[in-house]
């Protein structure tokens, strides 16, 4: 009892390990209709399940759920594989297995993301691994998003949009003393002295325009609206905004 670990009210120490031989002649019965023989493929095979699911261990997912997701994907391998292939059980399920949890973790990460980007992002995985198998070198992005013929920016935000989000409190270092958290690595920049000196020279800048390039600069850059909604707020064409807006400016850079 040593070894006895329960998962979903599974003692895994008790776990059966199926031989080629009888994993075929058990396959044979399930395919006559022997639904007996399926249930011992499943506890058979449930050790397979284990050795993948502590791949995922890092994930903050409770094991339990792993575990019930992944008898999932083994169900699915057992009910599609094909004896007739000159392929070992476990080579063929181990695949269905982690793109089941794969799919369970991707639909309940906190962040959403569509799919046709995550799509993107699993492609460019696949190619990644690809490519590694082909040259032994880690592929740079220009490589994997000329595989798949998409432009370079759409790779790096799929792959973005995938990562997992962390915590400012997750420890990045520990020596024996004080841990440092990710957050002591996040520099504030709005209150740096070059930030601050920024602005008194914009104030300053802003002090020597006329009223109405005052207005047109306060409502595009501070309050956003578009050239065409300044135009209606103060009564003149968009053109005569996109003039005065553009003298306005080269007049500000000589007092900056």
């Amino acid at each position: 009892m040593v070894n006895k670990v329960e998962i979903c009210g599974v003692n895994t120490s008790k776990l059966p390990v199926l031989s080629a031989a009888r994993m075929r002649e058990v396959f044979v019965r399930m395919r006559a209709g022997d639904r007996q023989a399926r249930e011992e493929l499943v506890r058979g095979n449930l050790r397979l399940v284990l050795s993948v699911i502590q791949r995922f261990n890092n994930r903050g997912e409770l094991v339990d759920d792993l575990f019930q997701v992944g008898c999932i994907g083994l169900l699915k391998a057992i009910d599609n594989f094909d004896l007739s292939q000159n392929v070992k059980f476990s080579t063929y399920a181990v695949p269905m297995i982690v793109g089941e949890i794969r799919r369970y973790l991707r639909d309940n990460n906190p962040i959403r993301v569509s799919r046709s980007l995550r799509d993107v992002a699993y492609k460019a995985l696949q190619v990644r691994d690809s490519l590694v198998n082909r040259h032994a070198r880690e592929p740079s992005i220009n490589e994997i998003a000329a595989e798949l013929k998409l432009p370079r920016e759409d790779i790096v935000f799929a792959l973005d949009a995938i990562q997992e989000p962390i915590s400012l409190f997750d420890p990045i270092y520990h020596d024996g003393g004080d841990p440092i958290y990710v957050m002591d690595q996040i520099a504030d920049e709005s209150h740096q002295d070059a930030t601050w000196v920024e602005g008194i020279a914009i104030r300053e800048a802003l002090s020597k325009l006329s009223d109405r390039e005052k207005l047109i600069l306060t409502l595009r850059f501070f309050e956003g609206k578009t050239q065409m909604e300044v135009a209606e707020e103060i009564g003149i064409s968009q053109a005569q905004v996109s003039r005065l807006e553009k003298a306005a400016l080269q007049h500000m850079r000589k007092f900056m």
